[in-house]
């Protein structure tokens, strides 16, 4: 029996659901595509700080679910590779507050800066400590692999729904100020 035996459908779900939801995304995206913004680089700016992390923290959850889904004979290449995972997450997560706080579309609330900064951290480091882990305690570690995997689907929910959500209302406001205009 596989170490990683037993959590084949834990995988399943959360791979099949990120999967799904990238594609959601990329639904959503294409349907506010049109929305009326006028703001250039401000919004291209803006879209790498927070609509491109969600598709990649999606993404990420769909890796792991691969990685953990495939048929390997120890742990040691999947603790590698979530390592891997983990430490380019955290890597990109510095990128990412970074473009959060060079963007001038948007004033990140304390909310962005915990879902869009410290949680992916957080989620990111979990998976780096767990693969460490994995060698000496692979069954605890498990679910720490588990854990930063939902954490970045529930980061990745949250996320889109803000961003549907902030488009949706700055359209709406967009509309009504042109109507005034005119």
């Amino acid at each position: 029996m596989t170490p990683l035996a037993g959590w084949e459908n834990f995988y399943v779900i959360a791979g099949s659901s990120a999967g799904a939801l990238i594609g959601l995304q990329f639904v959503v995206i294409t349907l506010i595509a049109d929305l009326p913004v006028g703001r250039g680089q401000a919004q291209a700016q803006a879209s790498n700080a927070f609509a491109t992390p969600t598709v990649v923290h999606f993404s990420v959850v769909l890796l792991l679910s691969a990685i953990a889904s495939a048929p390997w004979h120890g742990i040691l290449a999947p603790a590698a590779l979530w390592d891997f995972i983990g430490i380019v997450g955290f890597a990109y997560q510095i990128v990412v507050v970074r473009r959060m706080r060079r963007q001038a579309l948007y004033k990140p609330q304390f909310e962005d800066w915990m879902f869009h900064g410290a949680l992916p951290f957080t989620a990111y480091i979990l998976l780096a400590i767990s693969a460490h882990a994995a060698l000496h305690h692979c069954a605890q570690s498990m679910f720490g692999v588990a854990a930063a995997s939902l954490l970045l689907l529930f980061i990745g929910i949250h996320n889109a729904w803000d961003a549907i959500t902030y488009h949706v209302y700055f359209s709406r406001r967009a509309r009504k100020d042109a109507e005034k205009v005119n």
